[in-house]
């Protein structure tokens, strides 16, 4: 199914294609790939706005998650009953405050790919509280994703479990 990537900000440049390409592998190594998803990059007065509306937070983040499916335990896959419940939901990008959180080492992009990334763990029902097993299934799957793509990502060590 689709993958929309939206870029609904004007602050900091985004390269759609690669991170487009990065996260179809992404999909397709968590199985996913026949469901719709969404990623929508916004500034950060977008995102601490949803972040207030959502979760009461009135400070910007890296990333919000949406999922369609809203019950689904770490690592299920939705059982849809009808072909417009093939979707996994939305995920928002704090694409500027991103690119500010990002050390003088890392390539943004990557960054980008990571957190996009968790974002998707998200939708798959792996929660805060499932941090561990979170972080286990996230490497993984950077892990291969890095294999097919020749780069090396790293899961985030700041603020990664503050958003979302």
């Amino acid at each position: 199914m689709s993958l929309v990537i939206r870029n609904l900000q004007r602050v900091i440049p985004i390269r759609r294609a690669p991170l487009r390409s990065k996260i179809e592998i992404v999909r397709r190594i968590l199985g996913v790939q026949k469901f719709d998803l969404g990623i929508i990059c916004v500034d950060n007065k977008n995102i601490q706005h949803i972040n207030r509306i959502y979760r009461d937070r009135n400070v910007p983040t890296d990333v919000l998650s949406f999922p369609f499916h809203e019950h689904l335990k770490a690592g299920e896959f939705p059982q849809p009953d009808f072909p417009d419940d093939y979707n996994l939901g939305d995920i928002f990008l704090g694409v500027e405050y991103i690119f500010h959180q990002c050390k003088e080492n890392e390539d943004y992009n990557d960054v980008l790919t990571v957190t996009a990334t968790h974002g998707l763990c998200h939708l798959l029902g792996f929660t805060h509280g499932t941090e561990a097993e979170w972080q286990q299934k996230e490497k993984a799957v950077l892990d291969e994703l890095g294999r097919r793509t020749g780069t090396r990502l790293q899961p985030l060590t700041r603020g990664l479990f503050g958003g979302s």
